[in-house]
């Protein structure tokens, strides 16, 4: 299973949804995760929170997450995450170390 992580150093979960310029993209089997890919997106969050682009915006990010059962984040606001989860993508609020959290949350998907 393919789950993306917002990381500014790509071992933490440190990054807020709407700050990430990119999402590291992991595969989770077997109790273990390793890295296979990045994406890198447009960041959701500009200063102007009634900026017209955003729906364009978290579209570009749904696409470059397509086909990732979970997107892992510091933080997310509640209407980008309801969206994600409208394009199928499950949200999950961590920090800590990025692979034992995440063999972790596949345990629960």
């Amino acid at each position: 299973m393919l789950i993306a992580v917002a990381s500014r150093d790509g071992r933490e979960i440190n990054q807020h949804f709407g700050h990430a310029d990119r999402f590291l993209i992991f595969e989770v089997d077997g109790g273990e995760a390793r890295l296979v890919d990045e994406k890198k997106v447009e960041r959701y969050c500009t200063a102007n929170a009634d900026h017209a682009q955003r729906a364009p915006i978290l579209q570009g990010i749904a696409d470059a997450l397509a086909g990732c059962r979970a997107v892992v984040c510091a933080q997310i606001g509640q209407g980008p995450q309801t969206e994600i989860e409208r394009f199928g993508v499950d949200a999950f609020v961590a920090d800590g170390p990025i692979k034992a959290t995440l063999v972790e949350i596949a345990k629960v998907l």
